[in-house]
């Protein structure tokens, strides 16, 4: 049976736990998600457990967080002053924002905390410092 090597396009269905259990992420339903395979497209733990399997396989793999988003940044935490949002926009703790670079590029935030003048937004990846389970199946390789 052939192996999924690097440079394949494939096709895999997968479930994303944490280690409390909870489910952050799964294809069920969907179509199976389609990655070439070294390409950066996935995270590099993911790209590492599907090299090397065959079509129809199935594994459960655990993906440490430095694998997977990598440590949270203390940079990309940043403290605005609370007259600078507009009254429209809610801020509660874990509140998911976009907010726009100088560059003209939009990023998302999450809201971590909200005091009379600050609000701090936390534009690190939500499963950044988190160690990773994945269920993957093997579908197709292109």
């Amino acid at each position: 049976m052939t192996q999924a090597k690097s440079g394949d396009t494939v096709r895999i269905h997968y479930t994303g736990t944490l280690n409390d259990g909870s489910t952050f992420d799964s294809s069920a339903g969907r179509d199976p998600l389609e990655f070439q395979i070294g390409s950066g497209q996935v995270i590099p733990g993911f790209d590492s457990a599907v090299s090397g399997m065959t079509v129809g396989e199935k594994k459960q793999v655990e993906i440490p967080a430095d694998q997977a988003y990598g440590q949270p940044n203390p940079q990309a935490m940043q403290a605005v002053p609370r007259a600078e949002i507009p009254a429209d926009i809610p801020l509660e703790v874990g509140t998911q924002l976009q907010v726009q670079t100088p560059t003209g590029q939009v990023m998302p935030v999450t809201v971590t905390e909200v005091t009379e003048t600050e609000v701090t937004l936390d534009a690190n990846h939500p499963l950044a410092g988190k160690d990773l389970t994945f269920d993957i199946e093997l579908v197709e390789i292109a």
